[in-house]
């Protein structure tokens, strides 16, 4: 089979390797789309590659190819989604369902060749399957859809209060669109682009404010009655809206860091005493499983992108590029401001 191949830095093939075969307990995917994670980028550009030669690629659709000896709930033809995780089962945290928290865990498409290729095996209980009505580009967007949905329920989400995203990325406007799914009073995203604040307005967020004007504050005050928000989710894995997070948080509110970081981080005692005045709750989100493995979030994002309730947005992809190309579009990260969205590898293509 064909696959993208990485063999160093800034060195990424087009090339024939074996295909695999469905082992005992496992099924072989034949690749749809494959979108490109923020950390495939620094294993292909970087120096983040686990090993070398190595077949990157998590999030990703496909159907089902061939199933190995002892599979029961997949058959050939099944529209699935992949489910990166690979946990032990065995650790004491995965004896407690905190899979992400595994210390001796495997990752498709990191640590095990991934879906960057026109076939991919994987674990029977990691391919969760989906309807027709479901496309294959939604299918890749399973895993960043289940982010979102276990960051918000990190801190206990109930619904009727006020909550404001921090970000309007992909992640951030998938957890708005779960905050209204379970009945938040107002969803209001924030965010410099007053393209993504419309777009986040599209789907059906309640305000879209500019963080970048000075005046944005009382934009807050006017949404909150002066309170400050009752949840408020991080999704950007900036310095400047996780300080901004502990300003709009309301007393006694939760908030959750979902946004991975890129760089160190302080507070000043005025800014942390926001933390001890307000007696808000502050936590982190990983990855997106529960018990029973791989969780519900799973199948929870099956049928929200099903009924609708979950959308995207035609602006989420920014291109598709074939398989053949994937050079190209690793190149075009090179570039600060080129990648506009998620960027699609059609295996197919």
């Amino acid at each position: 089979m064909k696959a993208g191949v990485v063999h160093a830095k800034d060195d990424i093939r087009y090339e024939e390797i074996e295909k695999p075969i469905a082992g005992p307990g496992k099924v072989v995917v034949k690749v749809k789309y494959t979108g490109i994670c923020g950390s495939d980028v620094p294993r292909v550009n970087g120096d983040a590659c686990h090993f070398f030669p190595n077949v990157l690629g998590h999030e990703f659709s496909g159907t089902v190819s061939e199933v190995g000896e002892g599979v029961t709930s997949l058959k050939v033809g099944d529209r699935v989604a992949g489910i990166p995780l690979v946990p032990c089962m065995k650790c004491d945290d995965c004896q407690k369902g905190n899979y992400s928290l595994c210390k001796h865990y495997s990752f498709i498409g990191s640590r095990e060749f991934g879906s960057f290729a026109e076939y991919v095996v994987v674990p029977e209980k990691n391919a969760v399957k989906f309807d027709n009505e479901v496309t294959f580009e939604q299918g890749a967007l399973f895993e960043p859809a289940t982010v979102a949905l276990h960051g918000l329920r990190r801190v206990d989400y109930k619904g009727g209060k006020n909550v404001a995203i921090l970000g309007g990325g992909t992640i951030g406007l998938m957890t708005a669109q779960w905050a209204k799914i379970f009945g938040a009073k107002s969803v209001t995203v924030f965010d410099i682009l007053d393209e993504r604040l419309e777009l986040a307005k599209k789907l059906g967020c309640d305000y879209g404010v500019n963080s970048g004007k000075d005046d944005f504050m009382d934009r807050v005050k006017e949404i909150t009655d002066g309170k400050g928000f009752d949840y408020v989710y991080e999704t950007a894995g900036n310095t400047i809206t996780m300080k901004m997070a502990f300003k709009l948080a309301a007393n006694k509110a939760r908030v959750c860091f979902i946004g991975t970081p890129t760089r160190d981080l302080s507070f000043s005692v005025e800014e942390w005493e926001n933390m001890n005045r307000k007696e808000f709750i502050l936590t982190g989100s990983w990855m997106s499983y529960s018990a029973p493995f791989p969780g519900d979030e799973w199948q929870l994002v099956a049928h929200c992108f099903k009924t609708g309730q979950l959308k995207i947005a035609d602006s989420f992809v920014f291109k598709k590029i074939p398989l053949s190309k994937i050079d190209d579009a690793f190149a075009m990260y090179k570039t600060p401001g080129a990648v506009k969205g998620k960027i699609l590898i059609d295996s197919e293509a």
